[in-house]
Order: C-alpha cells, then structure tokens, then sequence
C-alpha cells in the first residue's frame, strides 16, 4: 500500500498495486468489486480501479491511523477499547455479509485504527472475499487467510461461511483481552491442532473479567460454526456489554463454573505480590506486635489471590499505620499517593505492587532489568508508572536500610526531621527536596519507565532491533547515572535484548 494524490481531486489516497500473474490480478479485481460493493463507515472506501497490461490499481481513501496489530503490541487498548474495536468490526462484517461477502481474512493487521479520540475501525483488505455470485479461487486444500486467525471449519477445507468471520473477531478480541494469542504454537501443526481443539477459557488468564464478556467471547470461539452468534448479533452484544446490568426483579447472571487449576495461574502473581510486600512492611517498620508480619503477609496473599483489588488496597493500607506512628503528616502524604496508586492501578489490580520488583532487583544491581518485570502490567502507561515507582521505591527503601541509593550510590539521609510533624505540606517538602537533591534517581526513573513503555514495540521483531534496544537502554543508563557500575548495566541491557530476540510473534 502506497501514498499517493490523486492529480485531478487534489486528495491523498492510498494506493494499492497488485502484479497481475497468476491469482493476484483476479483477486486484486475480486477485492475492488466486494470493496465497491460496500457501503459503511468501518469499510475502507473504494474511489477508483484501473489495469494495465502488468498490474491492477485500487485507490482507496486515506485515513491516518494505525493497525489493531500494532497498537496491541504497544499495549494501547483497555479492556472496553477492545471490546469497542471488536463491536465496529463486527458491524462491517455484518454489513458485508448482507451482501453477500465473506472476508475470510479477519485479523489484527486488517483493521484499521484511525486517529481518532476516540475508537474508530475501518475494516481492510478484501482481497480474499469470497462473494455470494463468485466461484472459489481456491484450490481443494488450499486454505487462504493468515492461519492464526482460520476457523477450524476452514482447516477442515469447508466453504468459508460468515461464521467464520466471526470466529476470526472472536480470535482478535481474545488476544486483545488476554495480552497473548489462544492457538499459536510456534509451528503450523502445533497451532492447526489448538485450533481444532477450540480456545481454552479466557478465564484461566483474565479471570476478573465479568462473566458476560467471558460468554460472549466464548461464543464466537465456539467449534461448530453454527452455534456461533451471526456478526450483527455478535455487534449487538458488545455493544451491550458496557451497559448490562442486573434488572429490578431479575436474577443475577450466573459465572461460569471455574475450576482451580484454571484460576490459579492468573492469580498467583497479585497472590504472591500483595503478601510480600504486606509482609515486609510488618515486619521492617516498627508497629506491628512480634508474630503478626508472618501473619500479615498470609493474609496479603490470600486476598490478593482471592481478589486482586482487595489485596492492592491491603497491601497499600498496611503501611498507613507504621507511617502514622512516625508522623500524620508522612502517614497522610503516604494515603493521598497510595489512593492515586490504586486509581491508576485499578484495571490492572493483578499487577498494582510490581513496583515491588525494584527492592527485589537492587540489591542485585539488577535494576536496569525493571522494564522486563513492567511488562506483566497491561498497558504503555502502567509499564511506564511501574518502572519509574520500581527505582523509586528501591530508593526508598535502600533509605530505610541506610545502604547506599541506587545508581548514584549516595549515602542516604540519616534523618528527616519529620518525625512527629503533623503538616503534610511541610513533609511533602521535605521529601520532594530530598528527591531533587538525587537528580540520578529521578532520571534513571523516567529511562527506565520510557524504555517498559516502548519495550512493547521491539518484542517479536528479531535480532537486530532488540540489540538496538538493548544498547540503546544501556547508553540511556550510563548517560544519566555514569557513576552507576558497568557490568551489572550491560548485564540487564542485554539480558532484556536476549528476551525480547527470542520472545516469539503472535
């Protein structure tokens, strides 16, 4: 696809050029006459066809944006931004099937993600649509469409149907909700078996999704294609998701039964995070009687594997009173930044205290691997807020130790003076001060929490890219924090290359 003008209108368009040997010239004009056909705001716009002896010409409308592929892989969709996106590809598909055209091809690189502020999906690429009055161009066993993405029906060698547009929705919006793809295997016949085998519940890695975003997921993923919901359906509950609620005199929607097995690994980690870092705080700041750290930490675990929130909010709650036993006024500056903590962290509860990592990786000067931890969080932002509370709060707690800070390796503060203050005005002075006397700190902050942002953008891409990174993370550390030892740095650096060379595609 090509940026082009178009001389006699003055507009940009995007120009698609197609060779016209063997099947491409027929399906060049096949995907011009189905896009012709199609009249919807979420189906790019044909505006003009043209051939020559060697190529076939499609000119379509230009909209700035970028593909559902790659803002998934920069972590960009929320959870009702995907919901969102599949809803409007599900109305184009509704729209096509009622004249009669079968995408075949649905999957994150054929949508559209215009700029927008809000969500705006234009459907691309019909160039395998299979049209009511057209005979198939495809051999007997060859199976068209990105395989990731093919309906079990279609592996079988059946006549694509609408269901299997569905099911490619399905597919997209599991991977967009789940954060992983739910067949691909790393060889076609691993990923051709998962696919005839059906999606595992998405439950067992989003289980705190609400039980009818899991049904309706579920029921575009279902093998027989004729239990799957028609697109227009399919559109209908998704736009309804967002606004169900339980009626006056209705009974509440049942959940599905999960079992352990599937619940236990998505909760493990906020499981394992709230009660360590309950856990420390109990037993390092003096408050909590002799005995109660131990049990502190169990019941941190405990309620963050049960539910997540409940465990960020105890985990953040335990240090209040220590804190408060210090001085109100620190007590109450730790409150107002734990409450904006918890609101940023609140969709993503499972990964809230990641932060924790830093403490952890400090000690063995291992900080610079944070943004690889931060990639356990959904979304650019929350990697970002991770990484730079990560080096924070290793800080802070190298302060309490009284070893030496991070990166710069000061000798910490013996003393505040705060203890005892009732002003938070004057301890968040004091703090902030503190903060700014260490400029290496709140550096290394902001390239570590850039580089869990951008992490997502190389994972996948090879090699070379992830060698650029990795340098790129190890000249941005030693720019800053020149002070800061070289072996561990370049150690971490290409550590983080390594991962993301071998992390595989989706």
């Amino acid at each position: 696809m090509w940026l082009a003008r178009d001389e006699r209108s003055g507009l940009d368009v995007a120009l698609k050029i197609v060779a016209r040997e063997g099947k491409s010239g027929h399906r060049a004009d096949r995907e011009a006459r189905a896009a012709a056909t199609l009249r919807h705001p979420r189906c790019q716009r044909i505006l003009s066809l043209a051939r020559d002896p060697s190529h076939v010409y499609i000119a379509y409308e230009y909209i700035p944006g970028r593909t559902l592929r790659e803002a998934m892989r920069a972590g960009e969709l929320d959870d009702r931004a995907a919901i969102e996106v599949a809803a409007q590809i599900s109305e184009a598909l509704a729209h096509a099937h009622g004249k009669g055209i079968v995408h075949r091809d649905v999957k994150p690189s054929n949508v559209l993600l215009a700029e927008s502020d809000g969500v705006d999906v234009r459907l691309l690429d019909f160039g395998l649509a299979q049209m009511a009055e057209f005979d198939t161009l495809t051999a007997l066993g060859d199976i068209p469409g990105t395989l990731a993405y093919i309906s079990p029906e279609r592996l079988q060698g059946l006549t694509a149907t609408a269901a299997a547009d569905v099911w490619g929705v399905g597919v997209l919006l599991w991977e967009a909700l789940a954060g992983e793809h739910p067949f691909w295997g790393g060889d076609l016949v691993e990923t051709s078996r998962r696919i005839q085998h059906g999606a595992e519940p998405l439950a067992r890695l989003r289980p705190d999704l609400p039980a009818h975003v899991l049904e309706t997921v579920a029921s575009a993923l279902l093998v027989n294609p004729q239990r799957r919901p028609a697109a227009e359906r399919l559109a209908h509950e998704l736009r309804s998701l967002p606004k169900r609620r339980r009626s006056k005199g209705g009974s509440k929607p049942t959940a599905p039964v999960r079992s352990f097995a599937q619940v236990a690994p998505a909760r493990l980690l906020p499981g394992a995070l709230s009660g360590v870092a309950s856990g420390w705080v109990a037993a390092t700041i003096p408050f909590y009687p002799a005995g109660w750290p131990l049990g502190i930490a169990a019941v941190g675990a405990a309620l963050g594997f049960a539910a997540p929130r409940i465990g960020l909010l105890f985990a953040l709650t335990v240090a209040f009173f220590p804190l408060a036993n210090i001085s109100l006024g620190l007590a109450i500056v730790y409150a107002v930044l734990a409450a904006a903590w918890a609101a940023v962290s609140w969709k993503d509860a499972r990964a809230g205290l990641l932060l924790a990592a830093g403490p952890l990786l400090a000690p063995l000067a291992a900080l610079a691997l944070v943004p690889l931890a931060a990639q356990l969080a959904r979304g650019r932002g929350r990697r970002a807020a991770q990484a730079g509370g990560a080096v924070l709060l290793a800080a802070v707690i190298a302060g309490l130790r009284h070893a030496p800070l991070p990166f710069d390796g000061s000798a910490p503060p013996l003393g505040l003076g705060i203890t005892g203050s009732g002003r938070p005005a004057a301890v968040a002075h004091v703090l902030w001060a503190q903060l700014a006397a260490h400029p290496v700190l709140i550096g290394e902050a902001l390239v570590l929490a850039a580089a869990a942002a951008l992490l997502p953008q190389v994972r996948g891409r090879g090699p070379w890219p992830a060698a650029i990174f990795g340098a790129a993370l190890l000249a941005g550390t030693a720019l800053v924090a020149p002070a800061a030892a070289v072996l561990p740095l370049v150690a971490a650096s290409w550590l983080t290359a390594t991962a993301l060379a071998f992390e595989r595609r989706t």
